[in-house]
């Protein structure tokens, strides 16, 4: 078998700057890893994200796809596409097939959860999408303003886009979750990854950017290859 090949896929907005610390630490550690941009705008969707991870694998045999976030949904239809060899999810929003990211919500209780979470940490609730609320909370400001820099809008339809697939490939997947994400907070993030895959997760300091607020756990993580529990967790096609 070659040498493992790690695709890193951005969430919503498609930065792959989001993974640089993580793709330089993987370097440090002798790791081939290629952190992915998607062209997002109304010319693409979810099928066009899948090409561009398909488009980076390049010959690999043995490749390791690290989903951030809403990425998940991208990594469903190019893992039935690419000789995977383990999924990794990082704060991630992990489909059913059929699903779209717009439904996601609503399926996994997403909203109840966030509230719960943020009035047991005196936070006033229903703050919905706000940005250094959610996400930016833990990056300094330079780290924000590069990420908006590098960030597009995703066209509506991608929300809209149910990702048809047969169901997860039978390969480890691996769940990483950072204790401090208030965007998805950690036990949700521990419900759906055993309703949905029937694994537990990897806990890592850091919020929903972990990848850039704690890179070296990140990479510890992915290259540990286990999931809380002990042993990887795998699902049959």
């Amino acid at each position: 078998m070659g040498r493992t090949k790690y695709l890193l896929l951005p969430g919503a907005g498609g930065a792959g700057w989001y993974w640089h610390l993580v793709v330089d630490e993987l370097a440090r550690r002798g790791e081939d890893a290629v952190a992915i941009d998607f062209e997002v705008g109304p010319d693409a969707g979810l099928a066009e994200y899948a090409d561009s991870v398909v488009a980076a694998a390049g010959d690999s045999s043995d490749i390791t796809l690290v989903a951030q976030s809403m990425g998940a949904f991208t990594a469903a239809l190019a893992a039935s596409r690419l000789p995977v060899t383990r999924i990794v999810f990082v704060n991630a929003m992990i489909p059913v097939p059929g699903e779209a990211p717009g439904e996601w919500g609503e399926a996994t209780g997403h909203a109840e959860a966030a509230r719960a979470n943020d009035l047991a940490n005196g936070r006033e609730p229903d703050a919905g999408f706000d940005l250094e609320t959610y996400f930016t909370v833990e990056l300094t400001d330079e780290q924000t303003d590069e990420l908006l820099a590098h960030e597009g809008e995703d066209a509506p339809e991608v929300f809209d886009t149910a990702v048809e697939f047969d169901g997860w490939p039978n390969v480890p997947l691996v769940v990483i979750a950072g204790r401090d994400d208030r965007f998805l907070p950690v036990e949700f993030q521990r419900r759906v990854a055993r309703e949905r895959l029937g694994v537990g997760i990897v806990e890592v300091d850091g919020g929903h950017l972990a990848a850039l607020s704690h890179p070296e756990q990140i990479v510890d993580a992915l290259l540990d290859g286990r999931t809380a529990e002990g042993g990887a967790g795998t699902t049959d096609r």
